[in-house]
Formats: C-alpha cells, structure tokens, sequence
C-alpha cells in the first residue's frame, strides 16, 4: 500500500508495534537516503527525502534506524510487506517439523506389541522426527538392566539402516532409555532428484530469510 499523501497534513501512515517507521512516523532531522533502485543519494534533511518520495507516490521507510544517520529507502511499502510474506510463508513450508516421540517398551514386552511398537518407532523417524525409547522396570526387573538393554538392541537392528543411536542407553531411575534419529544420509538420497533442478537467478541474488525449526514434543505410550 503506498502513502496517503493529504495537502498541508503531509503523509498518512499506520504503523503497527515491530514495523519499520514510514513517512510521517520517522522523527529525525536528516536520513542517509536510498532510491528505489537501490543507490544512495546521500544526506537528506527530512522534509527533502519526505518530498521526494511524495513525488514518486512512494514511501519512505527507515531500514537501519540505528545508523548515524538512520537509513531511509524510497519503496512501496505495501508491497515490500507482501514480499516479506511470501518469503515467510514459503520458509515456513520448507521448514521441517522436526518433533521429539516417545515409545514405551517393557523388558518382557510380547513379540507382538514389540514389532508394534517399533513399525510405529519407524514411522516416526521416516517422517523426521527423533524418538525416545523408554523400557519401563517393574519391582525387581531394575537389577536387571540388561534385559532393558537387549530390548534396546532389539529395536535398533529391527530399524537398521533407517536410524542412527543419538543417545545411547543408560539407566534414568526406574526407566531405560535412548535415542534414535533419522539416517539423513539414507533420507537425502532417497529424496535426490535424478536431475538438478533449475538455478533461479533472480531469487539466487536475493538475501534468504532465515528458516525456523519447530520442535514438538509428543508421548506415545502405552505398556506390552
């Protein structure tokens, strides 16, 4: 949306809380100025970088607030805030929902709750998340880790390939536990495509928004 120019009231602008400060809502007195193609036209009083970019029905946009002085660039910033969007939505869908699963296995756990069990634990790596193996002890089952163990081992040859040991086992209180996380290697060659995919130029000269990761923390359990 471009500014909202009024005779003798100067420019009409709405910021929200965390935008950058537009047109009439920058309080300096001079701002190092950037055209919209980029170059600089260096140190302009105020009411001059406004007025010119009053001629290009344009606004004026203050990009590095904390520069001495405070950069200003000439953009629709309408239509900068849609970009930015974009950008964000797209990262968001690349983004991997990388979350944290727990499956819960006893030491004398049935052959089949434990092939159950561990085509789940399957699932979820395949889909990008780590789990987290927990063997549940009962009464005097904690002398004897080693069964907690074999079951751990059980698991891990059953994934094969599909999985690599983050954390290995050891004893949590009453409890057993290790990690597992997906084989990227094994992901990524499954994924790669039999030929490169187009280079876009235009978008390779851009600046990348930075990709968040969401971590989600969900239990599965449940005893054999």
């Amino acid at each position: 949306m471009a500014a909202v120019w009024k005779q003798g009231r100067g420019p009409i602008a709405v910021a929200a809380a965390g935008e950058h400060r537009i047109n009439d809502r920058i309080r300096v007195r001079e701002v190092r100025l950037v055209d919209p193609e980029g170059q600089q036209l260096g140190i302009k009083p105020l009411p001059e970088a406004l007025a010119i970019a009053r001629n290009l029905d344009l606004d004026l946009v203050e990009v590095a607030p904390n520069a001495s002085p405070p950069v200003c660039r000439i953009m629709d910033y309408g239509k900068f805030k849609f970009d930015e969007a974009q950008k964000a939505k797209e990262s968001r869908r690349k983004t991997v929902n990388v979350g944290v699963k727990e499956m819960k296995y006893r030491p004398k756990i049935g052959p089949g709750d434990f092939d159950t069990k561990t085509r789940q634990v399957a699932k979820f790596l395949g889909e990008g998340h780590k789990v987290k193996l927990t063997i549940m002890f009962r009464g005097r089952e904690v002398f004897h880790p080693e069964l907690g163990k074999k079951i751990l081992d059980r698991v891990a040859e059953t994934i094969g390939d599909g999985a690599k040991i983050e954390a290995e086992p050891r004893l949590d209180g009453r409890n057993m536990t290790m990690v597992l996380a997906p084989q990227k290697r094994a992901k990524q060659a499954e994924a790669k495509p039999s030929a490169e995919p187009e280079t876009d130029v235009k978008n390779a000269s851009e600046p990348a928004a930075p990709e968040a990761v969401e971590t989600e923390t969900n239990e599965t359990s449940g005893e054999g």
